[in-house]
Order: structure tokens, then sequence, then C-alpha cells
């Protein structure tokens, strides 16, 4: 997946794909490697791909999107049906499938979904066919849910390395299927799965295996459940296309910190966090198809929102005063032609109203986060030296009494958050941080934003600000890190890693792996009867062919293998957050389950 091309709409690519004669299938990924390799220019809302000396391919995308697949011009002799058409559709990020030219704010997040979000309650579109009041999914849901599970269980049986442009076709076609029966979560969840397979597949430094499987789950798991379902939980997981915006009058907000956004659908730009005296957290973003190069810059352009010159980084520190103002359902602020806005004076983070936040005890934060609510903690730790993880570097804290491991919030060289984790190390003593919780076992979260390591007053945007050595107490050194712990702190993880497996490897992979009675003996041992029946259940579904009259072997049942795995992944995420409430002191009514489990 390259950002440099324009981020193009999945009916796109499902139609130039589909329009592929069988021996051209075959070339497709072959084609779309050769084609990340040839240089891209762009004017303006036009980009060329030089694929040869004598011959360009151009993607016009007005409004920055690919909408048609008329959009897509190729100068060799084969076009229209040659191979480069559908080649740059399945290189280019996949952009949402009711995309348009006029003016939205796109957000993106690092396991590769994404949101858009209109900039005015007004510019909210009409229901769609599926979003009626009816309590029961539609025939015509139901067939889309049904294409959404099949084409999802393929690329799960493929694995990543198999899962080439055909396979995401196919799934980009079911997107768009279920987003015209008027599933937009099923739509949704179906392009993040492509996204992060794409990710995967092109070594982006973004991704992140747990996050596929995540999608994965969330994909399955949203077109079993379709079919099935009535009242509220059909209209939940139905969803809805656009978060609509409603008014919230004139709103006096603070300044938290800023973070920049970088994600595997192409997307990239700053978001900047801030608070009402109440403690209510408000964003402003500023995100649109780009690179590193984006992320890294938007921090320093002015807030679209009012009459105001604000930088995303002069807010982080300052304040708003915002009339007529309107917020989406997670906080997001619209940038409608009402809206007015002004600056005002921010607060340090032990002042009021900020102070109020820190105040929060951390088993509450993680409660809330758990339950669905904001997953942001604002916590007070002393940091204690690091840990070597398979990942990098972890800061090493003490919470309260709890052990707490924090890692960089993102991993691509151009955003300082390794450098500055690695100067926190050597800082050390007791800071006010915010971080976002990354639910395992082990109490870990993902480290934002931190105080000055010597001014209490200030503090540091972590993935936008560098650390200098002068910036540290005099005589800090780094302390050595140490080894990470072996072993789990329960064995949950021999289920979770054949989980993950068959993300990676596909279904071939659990299909002849020898250690699945010793693995499935051990969970009995420790009283996990239900994780070793989920495993056995899983290998046996991996192993399962049958044959015909004649003794050859019939295609493998991948909607049972699908169905498996599904069990065990949303087993394995229950399980998981019950024990990070555990290890954090929180509720385990936040998890999922009961109290106890």
């Amino acid at each position: 997946m390259s950002p440099d091309l324009p981020p193009v709409v999945p009916s796109v690519t499902a139609e130039l794909v589909a329009a592929l004669p069988p021996r051209l299938r075959k070339r497709l990924d072959a084609g779309v490697t050769k084609l990340l390799a040839r240089p891209v220019t762009r004017e303006g809302d036009t980009v060329r791909i030089a694929v040869d000396d004598g011959t360009d391919l151009v993607l016009r995308a007005p409004g920055g999107v690919v909408t048609g697949a008329d959009a897509i011009h190729c100068g060799c002799l084969l076009a229209p049906a040659c191979l480069h058409r559908a080649a740059a559709a399945s290189a280019a990020p996949v952009a949402d499938d009711a995309a348009a030219p006029e003016p939205a704010a796109v957000t993106g997040t690092q396991d590769g979904t994404e949101h858009t979000e209109e900039a005015a309650p007004a510019a909210r579109p009409g229901p769609t066919s599926g979003e009626t009041e009816a309590g029961t999914v539609t025939a015509g849901q139901r067939a889309a849910a049904s294409e959404v599970f099949d084409a999802a269980a393929a690329v799960l049986e493929a694995g990543t390395d198999g899962a080439g442009a055909v396979l995401q076709a196919e799934l980009l076609h079911a997107a768009h299927t279920a987003r015209l029966a008027g599933l937009p979560r099923a739509s949704a969840a179906a392009v993040s799965v492509v996204t992060a397979v794409r990710a995967a597949r092109t070594a982006d430094p973004g991704y992140r295996l747990t996050d596929l499987a995540d999608a994965l789950a969330g994909v399955l798991g949203v077109a079993h459940r379709l079919p099935h379902a009535t009242g509220p939980d059909l209209t939940e997981l139905r969803g809805t296309v656009r978060q609509p915006y409603r008014p919230d009058g004139s709103l006096r907000l603070y300044g938290l910190f800023s973070e920049p956004v970088l994600t595997a659908t192409g997307h990239a730009g700053a978001v900047t966090w801030t608070a009402d005296a109440d403690g209510r957290l408000y964003t402003v973003s500023d995100v649109a198809p780009g690179g590193p190069a984006r992320a890294t810059g938007a921090a320093d352009r002015a807030v679209r929102m009012g009459d105001t010159a604000l930088t995303h980084r002069e807010l982080s520190r300052a304040g708003l005063a915002v009339s007529g103002a309107t917020v989406s359902p997670t906080g997001r602020l619209g940038a409608g032609a009402g809206v007015r806005a002004v600056r005002a004076s921010g607060a340090a983070w032990r002042a009021e109203p900020l102070d109020r936040l820190w105040a929060v005890p951390a088993a509450g934060q993680v409660t809330r986060a758990l339950s669905g609510g904001q997953d942001l903690l604002f916590l007070e730790v002393t940091l204690t030296g690091t840990v070597r993880e398979t990942t990098g570097d972890c800061l090493l804290a003490d919470c309260g009494g709890v052990p707490l491991r924090l890692a960089a919030a993102h991993d691509d060289p151009s955003l300082p958050y390794r450098d500055n984790l690695r100067l926190l190390a050597a800082a050390g003593g007791r800071l006010r941080i915010v971080a976002r919780l990354a639910p395992g076992p082990v109490p870990r979260a993902l480290l934002l934003a931190a105080e000055h390591p010597t001014d209490p007053d200030a503090r540091v945007d972590l993935g936008l600000d560098r650390l200098q050595h002068a910036d540290l107490p005099a005589g800090a050194v780094a302390p050595p890190a140490g080894a990470a712990p072996t072993g789990d702190e329960a064995p949950l993880h021999l289920l979770r890693r054949r989980v993950h497996q068959a993300v990676s490897g596909g279904r071939r992979v659990l299909a002849f792996n020898g250690s699945t009675s010793g693995d499935a003996a051990r969970l009995r041992r420790l009283g996990l009867a239900t994780a070793a029946g989920l495993l056995d259940d899983l290998h046996t579904a991996a192993a399962d062919r049958s044959r015909d009259a004649f003794g050859r072997l019939l295609p493998a049942d991948i909607g049972r293998f699908a169905r498996s795995w599904l069990a065990a992944a949303v087993y394995t995420d229950v399980v998981e957050r019950a024990l990070c409430a555990h290890a954090w002191g929180a509720a385990a009514s936040g998890t999922g389950l009961p109290a106890g489990a």
C-alpha cells in the first residue's frame, strides 16, 4: 500500500479486479509489487505513475479520493482491460465508500480503522435503506452479512501471506454490498481488515499482528451476529454511516496535549485534546491523506475552527472559547460555518480545572476504558527503569503500587516517541503523564504526553516535541534495560498464540501442528478447561478435510474454521480484559465477565 497514491473507494477496486481475466488475476500481486516501485508524481488532484518510459497511469481524485473506475486511466495498449489499473487501485489506500467531494474530517487510528464525519450538522445525509427503525434484519442485509462473513473467512483461511489482491478485492466488494444494504458497521470493519492485510504484506512499520487479529474478529463477529439480531442489538450491529454532530452551545476549553496521527490507511495529521471545566474531553483534528511528513507538520497548521489562528501545537498549551459549538458523540468538535472560536488562556496540568483529571484513581479510569469509555489515562507515576521487549524498550513505572509498563505510542522513526522514551528513562523521577490503555494481563499503556522532566509547569507532546539531553536533570544517566520476564502471568498465551498464528499463516499452519495436545492439557491442568476445548476445536476445524467417493480431498470448510477461530478470539479478548482489570485493581464488570471469573 502506497501513501503516495490517493485513496480509492472499495467499489472501484472490486470492479477493476473483477473485470480482469483469470490469467491476469494470477499476476495481480506481482503487478502491485512492480507498480509500487515506479515513480509517482502529483499535480493537484491528479497523480501519475510512470508504468514505463513511455506509458503513464493517471489517477484523478477530485476532493482527494478516487470515486469511479473511469478516474483511473492507463496509456498502455491493453487498456482499459489492463493489469495496471487494477494494480493501482489495489496498491492505494482504501477510502470510505461513501466518499464525496464536500469537505469532511477524516480521522484514523493505528489499528487501521477510520471514521468520516461531516463538518456541520446540515451535511449529514438522510438515512440509507438500512438505517430504518425496523427491529428485524432484512433479507438484503442477511445476504450482505453472509457475503462479508464468507469473504473475511477466506482471508483468514489464507492468512496474510496468501491474502493477495484478489481476496482483498472480494472483501472490498462485500464491504460495498454491506454499505448499500445499510450495514455501515460491517462495511467499515471489512475495510479495516483489508487495510491491515495490506500493511502486513508491505511491511508497513505501523502494522501490528494484534490489530489485524482484532479487525478480523470484529468483522467476523458483526457478520455472524447480524442475521439473528433484533431490536437494539440489530441497531448497534448495523451502525451509522456518519457520526451526527449535536449543538453544544458555548464551551470554554483548556488544551491538554497534541498527538500525531499516522495510519495504515494512508492518512496523517494531528489531533489536539482539550477539556472543559468539568473534565469532559473534546478533540480538534486535522487529518487527511498523507504520510509521515504530514503527521509531523500538521501540528504547526492553524486549527480549522472559527477565526482562531492558533496552531495545534499552540492550542495544546493554550485555551479556546467556542460559541455555536457542535460535537460528535466521541467529543470531536465540528467546524461548521456557524462555529465561532477565539483564543483564551490555558491551564497547567497541576492547576484547576485540569488537575481534576489526575484526581480520578487509576483503577476507575481503567474500568471506564474497559467498559467502552474514553481510553486515555491521566496518571502520576514514578519512573523506575526500562525493560527490553520484542517490540523495543519500555519504561517501567510505579503507579500507586501498580507496576506499569509504558510503551511508545508509534514506532515510525519519523516520530520522536522512542527517542523521548529513552530520555525520560534517564530523567527518572515522578511525573504526571497522559497515556492510552493497552489491555493485557500486565498493566501497560502507550505514552502520549508527560510533564517536562525539570519544569512541572511545562509539558511535552511526546509524538511531536523532541526532548534534548539539556532538558534532563544534571547527571541523569539512562539505566540499562533489563530483560522482560519469561512466561505469561496466565497460560492464556497458549490459545492466543494459535489465534495469531492463524491470522498470519492461515488455516494450514494449524492443520499440522503437533503440540496441540500438550498445550490443551496444560490449559486443563491450570483450570482453563474452556480455553482447552476451544484450542482443540480450532485445531480440529483446521485439519478437517473430507473426501469424495474416489478418496479425493474436498475443499476445506472455511466457514467452520472461521467460526472456531472467532470463538477462540472472542474468549481470549474477554479473559484478557478481565486479567487487565485484575492487574489494575479495577472492577471486573468493565470486561464483560462477572467478578471473580
